[in-house]
């Protein structure tokens, strides 16, 4: 029975009450026949699907026709994967004009038909209970039928399986659906790379941007210069911990990949319709190179900078491959024998990836070896560059001429705007997404890949207990990403090609991690870049989850279960007389009991913590409710945070009206100005990165309303130093009191001190005097320019504060 009711018209009459209720009759069947029909769950969601009653039987018997030899790398993939399934390996048949005797029922037909010359990528599935009919512009097309197909197969025990009467139309809403992977910091085998290209294909990403090179190891081999792999690919340990590291592993780590391996990659994507972008950086992010050939430093003979905490193995003299993350000073020099040998790295590349694109990285290169090197100034001079960004624009412009005289195009971070954008570049805007407006502006185009929310290193849960690189992408962040900025005007989103999403591997050093930080967000992902606006729907993603859960836990893949996870929030109580804690689940499937005192629960989820406490409260998840069980599709364990504790550290500030001059970034936003005053303590660093607030290039201005005139005599503002992240102390802090809204500024007593004090790795700005008013400001100056001789010089300095203290 079809879902559509058609009502014809009839020779005999009847009455208009006697007709509407016919009508009424004849709607609510459909209603019914409409909700009695499943609806299959498909990732991404494709454009148009409706749905039959009935099914496809596929017998023993099935062939997989095709209509041109183009299509068959995509009918073995559809073969081997249903074999998986099934156990049958269904044959395939090469029929170009359709024999009769081919044509019969219960065949599979792939076909080049016209559907979509626009849109790379569309294709039409038809199932009746007769045939399945796959229709597409193209080999591509069909691919992406063939990864929906394998969605809607129902295997069963028999063998013969079965398909839902369904037809679909479908085609990306983006050009470029990019998956990013970093094998610098962590290698990843040829098995495992090409496991991520299953994983990519499996959700219809088409771009594998491959970043081969970094300061932690060079992963490609270059024949010509082979010391790139023997000695760049190795480094002699690895930090332990989160960064800059509290111990080392002592062990030699590293690995390359050969010619051969990069040509199996390229050739294993290629069928499965995934371009392979190499990434090769410079200028910066250049160590391990400098460590093979040193002559690539503006000082070769100068040892590698190690940091007096960081945890070192080994030898310490001469160029080193680094063992630590973060960002490093020496770069390349723009000499001709650095560009002799990069244009010959470039040869080698161009050889091996067939690529219209080379990444050239581009992005966080420090200046100070620059400023410093004698040779730099006179090429600064020379060529009337305005500084050392123009330097760069001139490293990476002549780069470019090279690469586009191979027939080539050059993808780079959106530093390359800085001095000057290079003639035909294309901008990956990773610093928020004003990199990408101003790219587009200039008519360059643009690959959307900020990092909130498209970082998929970054943590998935907020009570994250494994090492991350810090900030917090949840999966809704990453579903309801745009890739057109509201601040873009219209005219110029067609500059903007689609996004990516990254993944890189500080502290992912294997398989299994790599999965977690991938999944559920990959398909998140997939649906935000490939469906049309009109049919995507949070709510409608979330009901598909738990389908999505047991496919996972059924292929053994290891994956996130943040979303069912229970979620804390605090806010302020009322009249801003405490805060209350809030403890809520994204499923039902387990109850949420409080075990603190019982006195202060003002609900089944909330406790109401007054001024006057200070304490530590926890919330457990119960065991899942009786009724709930696999067939309601349950996930078949425990949520991966089944209890939360939390310790609220309360002071006269905690609660009260807050507000900020200028607001965080939207990279650190924490939760806005109220972070500074919720009565939470950061005590695991950027690994908690939502109790923070961050400010790039900007002060910390914040004005606290006590509500009436308070005494006190001591002011505590939490902030923390990781220079190597170029995060920085304030370079100055002001407060300043009054009984009365601040027009103009009231200094506060002369007698103030400003002490710092260390706790829980963290930086306590300490304000002692006599003060009493109703207002409070605090103004802690961001420190600006990073100046030469610090890490990050010449870059904007970040500012971090978690906490507001008042005593």
């Amino acid at each position: 029975m079809s879902t559509t009711v058609v009502i014809a018209k009839d020779r005999y009459k009847y009455s208009k009450i006697g007709t509407s209720i016919i009508m009424y009759c004849l709607l609510m069947i459909s209603i019914i026949a409409t909700k009695a029909i499943a609806q299959p769950t498909v990732f991404p969601m494709p454009l148009q699907m409706k749905v039959n009653e009935g099914t496809f039987q596929l017998s023993k018997s099935s062939k997989i026709l095709i209509t041109d030899s183009s299509l068959l790398t995509a009918a073995k993939y559809f073969q081997q994967k249903v074999l998986l399934q099934t156990k049958i390996l269904y044959q395939i048949v090469l029929d170009d004009v359709l024999a009769p005797q081919n044509n019969v029922k219960s065949n599979i037909l792939f076909t080049a038909g016209l559907v979509n010359t626009e849109v790379n990528g569309a294709y039409n599935i038809a199932i009746d209970n007769s045939q399945i009919l796959l229709k597409a512009d193209d080999s591509v097309g069909t691919f992406y039928g063939v990864q929906t197909l394998l969605q809607l197969l129902q295997p069963n025990i028999t063998g013969e399986s079965s398909f839902p009467q369904i037809t679909i139309t479908d085609y990306p809403q983006h050009p470029y659906r990019g998956m990013h992977l970093d094998v610098s910091r962590h290698f990843f085998t040829v098995s495992e790379v090409k496991n991520y290209l299953d994983k990519m294909a499996a959700y219809k990403f088409n771009v594998f941007h491959w970043h081969l090179t970094d300061d932690q190891g060079w992963r490609l081999e270059i024949k010509k210069y082979p010391l790139l792999t023997s000695v760049g690919a190795f480094r002699n340990g690895t930090i332990t911990g989160a960064y800059p590291g509290t111990g080392n592993t002592n062990k030699k780590y590293g690995g390359f990949y050969t010619a051969a391996d990069v040509k199996e990659i390229v050739q294993y994507a290629a069928e499965r319709c995934i371009e392979v972008i190499p990434e090769i950086e410079m200028p910066g992010h250049s160590s391990a190179a400098i460590a093979a050939y040193p002559q690539l430093s503006c000082f070769p003979e100068e040892a590698t900078f190690i940091a007096a905490k960081t945890p070192w193995a080994g030898d310490a003299k001469g160029k080193q491959v680094q063992q630590t993350w973060g960002i490093f000073t020496d770069v390349f020099a723009p000499t001709p024998y650095t560009f002799q040998l990069l244009e010959a790295v470039i040869d080698e590349v161009i050889a091996l990836f067939p690529s219209k694109y080379i990444h050239i990285g581009g992005d966080e290169c420090p200046k100070e070896a620059w400023k410093r090197s004698a040779y730099c100034q006179t090429l600064i001079a020379e060529n009337n560059l305005k500084d050392e960004h123009g330097l760069q624009s001139f490293f990476i412009k002549r780069m470019e001429r090279y690469i586009n005289s191979k027939g080539k195009k050059i993808i780079g971070w959106d530093e390359i705007l800085e001095g000057g954008l290079a003639p035909n570049a294309t901008v990956m805007s990773w610093r928020g997404e004003k990199g990408g407006i101003a790219a587009a502006a200039q008519q360059h185009n643009v690959i959307m890949t900020p990092e909130t929310p498209l970082y998929l290193n970054h943590a998935q849960s907020r009570y994250e207990d494994s090492v991350t690189q810090g900030g917090y992408n949840s999966l809704q962040m990453v579903y309801n990403y745009s890739v057109y900025p509201e601040q873009m005007i219209p005219e110029n989103q067609k500059y903007v090609l689609g996004a990516q999403g990254n993944m890189w591997s500080e502290y992912i050093s294997n398989e299994a991690k790599l999965n977690y930080q991938l999944y559920p967000r990959i398909v998140a992902l997939s649906e935000a870049l490939w469906s049309a606006s009109e049919v995507k729907s949070w709510t409608s993603f979330e009901k598909k989850l738990p389908v999505l859960f047991a496919r996972l836990e059924t292929a053994n893949i290891m994956h996130s279960k943040a979303w069912y996870d229970m979620q804390a929030t605090i806010s302020p109580a009322i009249n801003n007389k405490g805060i209350n804690w809030n403890v809520s689940s994204n499923t039902k499937e387990y109850d949420i009991v409080f075990s603190a005192p019982s006195v202060n629960s003002t609900t089944n989820n909330s406790f109401f913590i007054s001024t006057k406490d200070t304490q530590t409260l926890k919330v457990t998840a119960s065991q899942y409710k009786k009724n709930m069980s696999k067939n309601n599709n349950s996930p078949n364990s425990t949520p991966a945070i089944a209890s939360l504790t939390q310790t609220f550290n309360i002071n006269k500030a905690t609660g009260k009206t807050i507000s900020l001059q200028t607001g965080p970034s939207k990279s650190y936003p924490g939760n806005g100005a109220f972070t500074l005053i919720d009565g939470v303590q950061n005590t695991k660093g950027l690994q908690r990165a939502t109790e923070f607030v961050g400010f790039n290039d900007t002060d910390l201005n914040a004005t606290i309303d006590f509500g009436t005139a308070t005494a006190f005599t001591s002011i505590k503002l939490h902030t923390r130093g990781v220079n190597g992240s170029w995060i920085y102390l304030p370079s100055t802090v002001h407060v300043y009191v009054s009984n009365f809204p601040f027009t103009s500024r009231t200094a506060a007593a002369a007698n103030a001190i400003l002490k710092v004090t260390q706790q829980n790795g963290k930086a306590i700005l300490n304000i002692n005097g006599k003060f009493r008013g109703r207002y409070l400001k605090i103004i802690a100056k961001n420190l600006g320019t990073i100046p030469q001789g610090m890490q990050g010089s010449g870059n904007k300095a970040w500012l971090f504060a978690d906490e507001i203290e008042v005593f």
